[in-house]
């Protein structure tokens, strides 16, 4: 699909004009019961994540791979404490930064030396060479990162009291990206997927002035690269807001009505999703592959859509309700 489509985009209309949709879920620790190996394994080991990438690829055969998702790959290699289980994804124990001055201290730390920066690197080298569809990576977003810096409550007082601190932090935060950004680029990366979860907790206006920029900016320098958002939790109030931005897409979460985004966002605007993650866990395949059948009848008039999961599955939803999910999406025809 690679020579026909280099981007999520082209791949929507491509599926579109057939009369189908493009299925790209956000799936990749589903991978990880076809190798046996863990969370930890894959996160430090670029061959085992590959592996388990490939045999994941090869059991459902989705239009387009992201490597694992993970959200603290840029505060781990910042130095951050962070806590790493064998089972679980993992998590910043400490927030460091509470003055300026803090920030000195990891101002000089070029994260490309890191060692599990280069983990996703190499994988990415590695999805690339090996599939023949698009490949996409993700980075955390400026304000997610500067959350996970100096504490997302403490952030959010800070943009209110002390905003040029907030611009300071959100500037750091975003040069760290941007650099790790220019590097997914160099290795492969066809489209690049901003995760910025702690953004729902700003109102529009707020969304505006303090981030939107931010987002703009890695849209227009690298501009040769697709840049889509995912924003957890609902977005309904942001979503004017975030196609602003510049980004070529949003990716929704469950409890955003796809239709209704649909109607807001307007067909120049690829929209990604968003089967619920919970309910891939605990339904039945009959419920998962309804669900599906009736998100594809919501977005049947809508051009720019890829059929997707809401949020990254956990890696024990049952390998049926997948099966569910891709064989719904395959039936479905315009």
């Amino acid at each position: 699909m690679r020579k026909e489509c280099n981007s999520l985009r082209d791949l929507a209309l491509h599926f579109y004009e057939k009369g189908r949709r493009a299925i790209v879920p956000l799936f990749g620790y589903s991978g990880l019961r076809f190798t046996g190996t863990t969370i930890k394994q894959n996160q430090f080991n670029h061959l085992v994540q590959f592996r388990s990438l490939s045999r994941l690829y090869d059991r459902f055969r989705p239009d387009a791979m992201f490597f694992l998702m993970d959200l603290s790959v840029e505060a781990s290699a910042l130095g951050l404490p962070v806590r790493f289980p064998l089972e679980e994804t993992p998590s910043v124990e400490a927030h460091l930064v509470k003055s300026s001055g803090d920030l000195d201290k990891f101002r000089g730390i070029d994260i490309l030396g890191d060692g599990r920066v280069i983990v996703y690197l190499e994988t990415l080298k590695h999805m690339r060479a090996a599939f023949p569809c698009p490949v996409g990576a993700y980075v955390i977003g400026p304000l997610t990162l500067s959350g996970l810096l100096m504490g997302a409550n403490e952030l959010a007082i800070k943009s209110i009291l002390e905003p040029d601190f907030f611009e300071e932090i959100m500037e750091f935060s975003h040069q760290v990206i941007m650099r790790y950004t220019q590097s997914l680029r160099e290795n492969g990366a066809e489209s690049i997927m901003i995760l910025d979860p702690t953004a729902v907790i700003f109102g529009p206006q707020q969304f505006r002035h303090t981030i939107s920029r931010f987002y703009r900016e890695m849209v227009g320098i690298f501009d040769d690269v697709e840049i889509t958002l995912h924003v957890c939790g609902d977005t309904f109030h942001l979503l004017e807001e975030m196609v602003d931005s510049g980004v070529a897409g949003l990716s929704l979460d469950s409890l955003v009505d796809m239709k209704e985004a649909s109607q807001i966002v307007g067909e120049s605007t690829l929209l990604i999703g968003n089967i619920s993650p919970v309910n891939m866990l605990f339904n039945s395949p009959q419920e998962i592959y309804d669900e599906t059948w009736d998100l594809l009848e919501d977005m049947r008039d809508f051009p720019l859509f890829i059929l997707s999961t809401g949020c990254d599955l956990p890696q024990d939803v049952p390998l049926e309700n997948i099966d569910a999910f891709f064989q719904a999406g395959r039936d479905w025809k315009k």
